[in-house]
């Protein structure tokens, strides 16, 4: 064998049933890159913003181009372990990456290096205190969302998920004033009391009461062992998980998202695209697909009542919705309804439906992050933080309202938008769980969707009022207008070349 190939022609295309499981540092690297980067930001500091700014891009792009580099191996039907460290009798600190791990990886690290450019724009257009914190701790969540993101068992999962939650409360209460301290307690306080009083409880029973605990608490060896439980314990453990990760938004455990709307837009655009609530939504997925498996799922009477209280959260969130004036909180709670549709994928326990679970992750990512991007631009050009406020700005801010246009109809899930390609394929796993009345639910959540979005630009674009607020308004600086205008593209390129995604997702084509 020629040392000369490079590793992916040395690897023989394999059945995903049976995949090649390599070692490689790779995924390790991919963690500790935000880290490094950290040490940079922090020594940098406040005088050499410049220098601080340049460290967070170098750890971005670094990190992206390390996950983006694991993909054609993945493709060719390889799975990449790397041990940290041995915890527990069989149940070490592991990274592995799947399939639906480096999906949700490549989501996460491509939108952190958008984000940063955004994040400089917003952050030094409006003067913000603390930048080298808001930095720091940026990157920190980033980490812990790689680490999730490659975790190949419960108690790894575990450790980064109540990472990611201690890192994000800095960012949720970055303005120090009442409201944000209110609002990072709300936070803080429903993410530590369900992962502490639900999840792990919820870990221990299953590796205590379990003949082999590594295979209970492992997303590739036995999935489905869970099954030896009788049928009421394992609905009482399919709640204690589903609701220990509250980060999924799942009613009623949804309030501490509206909350955290109070921070800086760059940190609701991490809050709702790049890590947090995905974090917790692909952890339910994980839960779903490989603790319990689709055919334990099938045969559990009361995983129907799942799929009521997923539907229940994506119709209520959207009815909510319509309500708010709020720019950022009617985005807040669109992020709750789209997070439904995720644990909706998970919990109908189809091939399609799982696999539309997953695109939905990556989809709803890139339009939702638009959405926040153009609001955050729209406060940052004028001060504006509320839908009635925005009469006339179409035309002061074209480029904007037109992307935020883009976002919606992605999030509403019309072609030729990546929204479209992942509720198209969970409306096929509710047909293939013969749940029609899953696809009425998703049909009326769409236009519930319409009601609360398209109003926004309508409002920018068509009611075009001239008052003296607005004369002299333009768009926001480069920095801003960029990563929106960006990731508008984005939400088109996710429908056309939408082919290795539905691969990752695990998705027969």
């Amino acid at each position: 064998m020629s040392a000369a190939l490079p590793v992916e022609q040395m690897i023989p295309a394999v059945d995903l049933m049976a995949p090649l499981i390599l070692t490689d540092v790779r995924p390790l690297v991919a963690l500790l890159t935000p880290l490094i980067g950290l040490l940079g930001i922090v020594w940098a500091g406040e005088r050499r913003s410049d220098l601080r700014e340049f460290f967070t891009f170098a750890a971005a792009i670094i990190q992206a181009g390390v996950v983006l580099s694991m993909v054609p191996l993945l493709l060719n039907g390889a799975i990449i372990e790397f041990q940290i460290w041995q915890i527990f009798t069989h149940v070490p600190m592991l990274l592995r990456v799947d399939g639906p791990g480096l999906l949700f990886a490549c989501v996460a690290s491509i939108l952190w290096i958008v984000t940063t450019l955004y994040s400089v724009g917003y952050m030094r257009g409006l003067h913000e205190h603390a930048q080298t914190r808001f930095y720091s701790f940026f990157a920190l969540s980033l980490s812990a969302t790689m680490g999730v993101a490659f975790s190949s068992n419960m108690l790894t999962i575990y450790f980064f998920y109540e990472m990611l939650s201690v890192s994000t409360f800095p960012l949720v209460t970055h303005m120090q004033d009442k409201e944000a301290r209110t609002g990072g307690r709300t936070y803080l306080g429903y993410l530590l009391f369900t992962s502490l009083c639900l999840l792990l409880p919820a870990l221990s029973l299953c590796y205590v009461w379990l003949d082999d605990g590594q295979a209970a608490m492992d997303f590739l060896t036995d999935t489905g062992k869970i099954g030896e439980f009788s049928q009421s314990v394992q609905i009482f453990l399919l709640l204690l998980f589903t609701f220990g990760f509250a980060k999924a938004g799942l009613m009623p455990f949804h309030s501490w998202l509206p909350g955290a709307m109070v921070a800086p837009t760059p940190v609701s655009a991490l809050l709702h695209a790049v890590a947090v609530v995905k974090v917790g939504v692909f952890c339910v997925y994980r839960i779903y697909s490989d603790i319990f498996g689709t055919e334990v799922l099938q045969r559990m009477d009361g995983e129907d009542w799942l799929i009521g209280i997923a539907c229940a959260t994506i119709l209520i969130s959207s009815f909510i919705a319509l309500s708010q004036d709020n720019l950022k909180r009617r985005l807040a709670f669109s992020t709750i309804g789209q997070l439904g549709y995720v644990v909706l994928g998970a919990t109908l326990a189809t091939e399609r439906g799982m696999g539309g679970s997953v695109l939905h992750i990556a989809m709803h990512a890139c339009g939702k992050i638009t959405l926040f991007f153009c609001a955050g631009a729209i406060f940052v050009a004028s001060g504006k933080k509320y839908v009635s406020q925005l009469r006339g700005l179409g035309r002061k801010m074209p480029i904007t309202m037109g992307a935020f246009m883009i976002g919606s109809l992605s999030v509403i899930g019309l072609p030729p938008l990546g929204g479209f390609v992942s509720k198209w394929y969970l409306a096929l796993g509710a047909l293939d769980r013969d749940a029609m009345w899953v696809v009425v639910v998703l049909l009326i959540s769409s236009l519930l969707n319409i009601f609360y979005l398209l109003p926004v630009a309508v409002t920018a674009f068509f009611q075009t009022e001239e008052t003296e607020e607005n004369s002299g308004l333009k768009e926001a600086p480069m920095a801003c207008v960029v990563p929106l205008a960006f990731t508008a593209i984005g939400c088109f390129a996710l429908f056309f070349f939408s082919g290795p995604l539905l691969l990752l997702a695990g998705i027969s084509q």
